[in-house]
């Protein structure tokens, strides 16, 4: 019995060795395998000179040398000068390439579109278009309301075999932007996808006169075409179009340079839309910016990219025409989002253009379940630790052992192939960079733009590190800041608005001389409403935004985009929308909270209920708002600056609820509509009443001026007033003894002064302004310190310069009156 006792303890110890061994063996099998050559990335200059600086506030590509703005890089490949040319080239790279893909949900697999057939449906799609009457040329505008799709792609560049103007309509515009769009644009053809969107049209009809045919995508009931032609409109499929084409062996018509190719609406954060006019020299000139910037790492014809960011948006169609132009493949998501990493994993693409929010939402998903875990939230950290130390050594790779044990199941998540990721659109917060490039083992830049220079004119380079900036300029754009006094931004400060010019600048706005003139100045600058800061390296960074601002009741600028932008670190907060008035002296805001991190404060807090209750919750609310204003603080936010109540919120901010635009920009205007009645009901009572501080500004203002005039002698009137003033005031006796420059001078600060409270003028200058006399003469003469008033003005002075809560410096301020 102990033998066989022994022989097991024997065996199982000879077992667990072997066991033990083997996993060493194939941990360091695995490290050796992983660790044989870390190549760092070649960079294309220097990361400590990025750029080339022109003047003091200028910069341009230091890897493309100019003399002017009117030498910035136009192509990137010679002989192709208009986005019609780029599917030519492309064939030329690939040819029988696979071009565009559609998925097939139940096969699980894509169904791939040749370059040549794409040629062939462009070029009688174009020609179908004249055989319905409409006219070649740039005065035409064909208009699309469809998400992406290969029939969407084929339209479009049929519109430019014929140099007709193709104006998309953003998926998610809505049928109201929409008919203002077809009637500004008077459009006479739209293209729409489904019936769903053909019905959205027919139901303004009535209000789109200049609209005679609808061409769709989807076979529709005869029902919906009857309704259709009772509008006087006749309505097409798309293999109609392009058998008409093909029988009129119409010859294509192609467009030149300096022709117009889109008007691109913008969604805008208020107001109408706007129709960006941008010529194909523009798309082109961007389009060879950002390939040259990227290098060797710029698309290829072995690349694959996934389209699942609206078509309509530039960016995703600089990207879409780029891929096109290098014979690269195109593969169309099925458009529900939810379905986004099944698609991604069925494609396996190796070029995907992405915004934060996509990211954003990976991170939050998995440090959320990391911190769940103490074993796996060390394990994560020491992995993003090493693997960013490897990113700030330049070296980009998926193979290391933290890849196999700790990344694989991400990078498996967005199809296992991804060597390079361009973020646009909006601003990514560090962590989230860092996560995402550690997690992937990618490329990842990060660019800036808007699409009135069609869509960038920054970008990171290749293998830098380093976040918190875009990048130095593109090659196609110069770049320089120019002074915002009311923001005091100055240039000489090193920070100013953001002003671009070059070859992929915009036209001006489609039939909007005004809006126009006030975005581009008469030396042909697009003045971009952003404000940055040039680092020493080179690299721009954004701060601030000049648009979107606010002014609070004691005159203090607020900007809601920059403080949205701090919030939105805390891990409570998915969504923020910041509101304050001219009649208020704080802000508060409306946030939707990351559900998975608020659920489990609940839960650790004892707070029952489903989502809505606990954000009804007072503890919850303060803990969020807590956490806000801790974040803010540590970012550097101004007392006035922080929000002073919140109002939570489960329902997300989206496309399809009207609250974001398709960029994921939030739409203030709708916001504030949206939650009106939540803002009125959180907002604070403030400090001091803006009618009673009027009113006090006012009479303390014109008793000032009453007096100062008559101490000067310059009015015939009663002299009660100032022989009261002086009982109250000594000071004007002190001024008297003064030489005359400088009672003068006094006089004139105290004058001013006042007069900035009668009219509202920053409350914290007003108040410097004719307090001043009583702190000099506190200095001046000791004997004073005995007096109140004095004393009074010199804590005024402190108060007002650390911004204090208004009711105590409201009433040391006026503290002379009592």
């Amino acid at each position: 019995m102990e033998r066989a006792e022994k022989a097991n303890e024997s065996w199982l110890s000879l077992t667990l060795s072997l066991a033990v061994g083997a996993v060493i063996t194939s941990l360091t099998f695995l490290y050796m395998s992983t660790n044989k050559a870390l190549e760092k990335i070649k960079l294309t200059l220097d990361l400590n000179k990025q750029s080339d600086q022109v003047s003091e506030s200028t910069r341009k590509s230091l890897l493309y040398h100019t003399s002017s703005e009117k030498d910035c890089m136009r192509r990137i490949i010679e002989h192709v000068a208009t986005l019609y040319d780029c599917p030519y080239n492309g064939i030329k790279e690939t040819p029988n390439g696979d071009c565009l893909g559609k998925i097939d949900v139940e096969k699980k697999k894509y169904e791939w579109l040749k370059y040549e057939e794409l040629l062939k449906r462009s070029k009688n799609f174009g020609a179908g278009l004249v055989q319905l009457g409409l006219s070649p040329g740039s005065k035409t505008n064909i208009g699309m309301y469809s998400k992406n799709c290969v029939e969407y792609t084929i339209a479009e560049y049929g519109c430019y075999h014929q140099s007709m103007v193709f104006v998309p309509l953003y998926d998610t515009f809505g049928p109201n932007a929409c008919t203002f769009c077809i009637n500004q644009a008077e459009i006479s053809c739209v293209c729409v996808d489904s019936e769903i969107r053909l019905e959205a049209l027919m139901s303004q009809a009535e209000k789109t006169k200049s609209l005679k045919y609808v061409i769709t995508f989807d076979k529709v009931l005869e029902s919906y075409r009857s309704k259709a032609v009772s509008f006087g409109i006749k309505c097409y499929h798309i293999d109609e179009i392009e058998k008409m084409g093909e029988e009129s062996a119409l010859k294509e018509n192609p467009p030149k340079p300096s022709d117009v190719a889109v008007v691109c609406y913008t969604s805008g954060t208020t107001g109408d839309p706007k129709g960006v006019v941008l010529t194909h020299e523009n798309v082109m000139a961007c389009i060879a910016g950002v390939m040259f910037q990227l290098g060797e790492f710029a698309p290829n014809k072995e690349d694959t990219m996934i389209s699942f960011l609206p078509l309509s948006h530039m960016f995703e169609r600089c990207c879409e025409a780029a891929c096109l132009m290098v014979g690269a493949r195109v593969g169309y998501t099925s458009g529900d989002i939810k379905r986004l990493s099944e698609d991604f994993k069925i494609l396996q693409p190796t070029i995907s253009p992405v915004v934060p929010r996509v990211l954003n939402r990976i991170y939050d998903a998995v440090m959320t379940k990391a911190k769940a875990n103490k074993i796996t939230h060390w394990l994560l950290k020491k992995a993003l630790a090493s693997k960013q130390n490897e990113i700030d050594n330049n070296i980009v790779r998926n193979n290391s052992i933290w890849d196999k044990l700790v990344f694989n199941k991400i990078r498996h998540g967005m199809g296992g192939r991804i060597r390079l990721m361009v973020v646009g659109s909006a601003p990514l917060t560090s962590d989230v960079l860092n996560f995402m490039r550690c997690a992937l083992g990618c490329i990842i830049c990060e660019g800036y733009g808007q699409t009135e220079c069609v869509c960038c004119c920054n970008l990171t380079i290749p293998g830098d590190g380093n976040t918190g900036h875009v990048g130095p300029p593109v090659a196609s754009v110069y770049i320089k800041l120019v002074d915002v006094p009311d923001m005091d931004y100055y240039v000489k400060k090193g920070s100013g608005e953001i002003c671009v010019r070059g070859t992929s600048v915009f036209q001006g706005y489609y039939k909007d001389p005004t809006k126009t003139a006030e975005a581009l100045d008469k030396e042909g600058w697009l003045h971009t409403g952003d404000i940055g800061t040039w680092l020493e390296n080179g690299t721009l960074r954004i701060i601030d935004r000049k648009k979107h601002l606010f002014k609070l009741s004691q005159g203090e600028y607020i900007s809601p985009e920059r403080v949205e932008s701090i919030y939105v670190k805390s891990d409570l907060v998915s969504q923020v929308y910041i509101y304050g008035d001219s009649y208020k002296s704080s802000v508060v805001a409306i946030v939707v909270p990351e559900k998975e991190v608020l659920s489990a404060w609940a839960r650790k807090n004892e707070v029952s209920g489903p989502l809505v209750d606990v954000c009804k919750d007072e503890r919850a609310r303060k803990a969020v708002l807590d956490d806000m204003r801790r974040i803010g603080t540590i970012d550097g936010l101004r007392s006035f600056e922080q929000a002073k109540a919140v109002f939570l919120t489960p329902e997300p901010f989206t496309i399809e609820n009207g609250l974001l635009t398709p960029t994921m920009k939030t739409k203030r205007e709708e916001c504030r509509k949206v939650f009106k009645a939540e803002i009125d009901e959180i907002k604070l009572h403030e400090e001091v009443m803006p009618h009673s501080l009027a009113f006090v500004r006012i009479v303390f203002g014109f008793l000032m001026i009453i007096d100062t005039i008559n101490e000067r002698g310059l009015c015939v009137a009663d002299h009660r007033w100032g022989d009261a003033l002086t009982c109250r005031f000594p000071l004007f006796n002190f001024i008297k003894l003064l030489p005359l420059e400088w009672m003068c001078f006094l006089y004139f600060l105290m004058l001013m002064g006042a007069l900035g409270m009668m009219i509202g003028m920053n409350f914290k200058c007003s108040c410097i302004m004719y307090l001043l006399p009583y702190v000099y003469m506190l200095l001046l003469e000791k004997s004073y310190w005995n007096n109140h008033s004095y004393l009074f003005a010199l804590l005024a002075m402190i108060f007002t310069f650390s911004e204090a809560n208004a009711v105590w410096l409201a009433l040391i301020q006026f503290s002379p009156l009592i």
